[in-house]
């Protein structure tokens, strides 16, 4: 099976780091034009590195509406309509797990705008040119949080996360008579960037065989193993395939 995206745009959110990177060069080594999304431009400055000409970075807020309704037309005006989105920004935002009742509503409202609010507003923006033009594809990075429990314990992250998948079934039938696909990739547990560096740690020796014993293939994933999920489902090998959720996770 040889995936390929010459002539297409991706645009690829959370790629400052990650797997948001890691997408965007897997998009980038294969022919797409990709615009590598992010509140943080530092870090994009790497991924445009480490991807290559194909590659352009982007100051982006998801969870900022006016800025992406604006975003995206300014884009596609210059000759970039978007054909594949990934909704990958997201995370904890630097929280920890606590009780119920300590969690304030700022902190609630901060987790589900960017990991289900910012795709759904995302989703927003390119729909009206992917209608259009009768194609498009959308990929909403989850978690297995989503479809079972945080192992943080963070009661935004799995709620959003199990949104998300809401929304990506409901999108998938509203956008399906216009040729656009609309999947969900759910990861395991993968060391990606610094927050999952620093959950790993804390789990201490036996908390982590413990993991990885838990898991049927006895190793931890991958940043590209869950990008090779998107590249699928973006491909024209998913042409048929909608308001999916795979588990990337090793086997559970």
């Amino acid at each position: 099976m040889n995936i390929e995206f010459g002539g297409r745009t991706a645009l690829v959110t959370g790629a400052a780091h990650g797997f948001g990177r890691t997408i965007a060069i897997a998009f980038a080594s294969r022919g797409a034009r990709v615009l590598a999304c992010d509140i943080r431009s530092d870090g994009l400055e790497e991924t445009v590195a480490s991807a290559g000409e194909n590659c352009t970075a982007h100051a982006l807020d998801v969870s900022d509406r006016d800025a992406i309704q604006a975003f995206v037309p300014e884009v596609e005006s210059r000759g970039a309509a978007i054909d594949i989105l990934v909704n990958n920004a997201g995370g904890v935002l630097g929280q920890a797990g606590r009780p119920l009742e300590e969690i304030s509503e700022a902190d609630w409202q901060a987790i589900v705008a960017v990991n289900m609010t910012g795709a759904f507003f995302m989703a927003q923006g390119v729909a009206p040119s992917m209608k259009a033009r009768r194609f498009g594809r959308i990929v909403n990075i989850s978690s297995g949080a989503g479809l079972g429990v945080s192992l943080t314990g963070i009661q935004a992250y799995a709620s959003a996360k199990a949104g998300q998948i809401g929304l990506t079934r409901q999108l998938a039938h509203e956008l399906g008579p216009f040729g656009i696909t609309v999947n969900n990739v759910a990861p395991g547990f993968v060391r990606s960037n610094p927050t999952t560096e620093r959950q790993w740690e804390r789990m201490g020796r036996e908390g982590q065989e413990r993991l990885v014993q838990s898991i049927a293939l006895k190793r931890l994933g991958t940043p590209e193993d869950i990008a090779n999920s998107v590249l699928f489902f973006a491909s024209d090998y998913a042409g048929w395939i909608s308001g999916q959720v795979l588990s990337v996770d090793g086997g559970k």
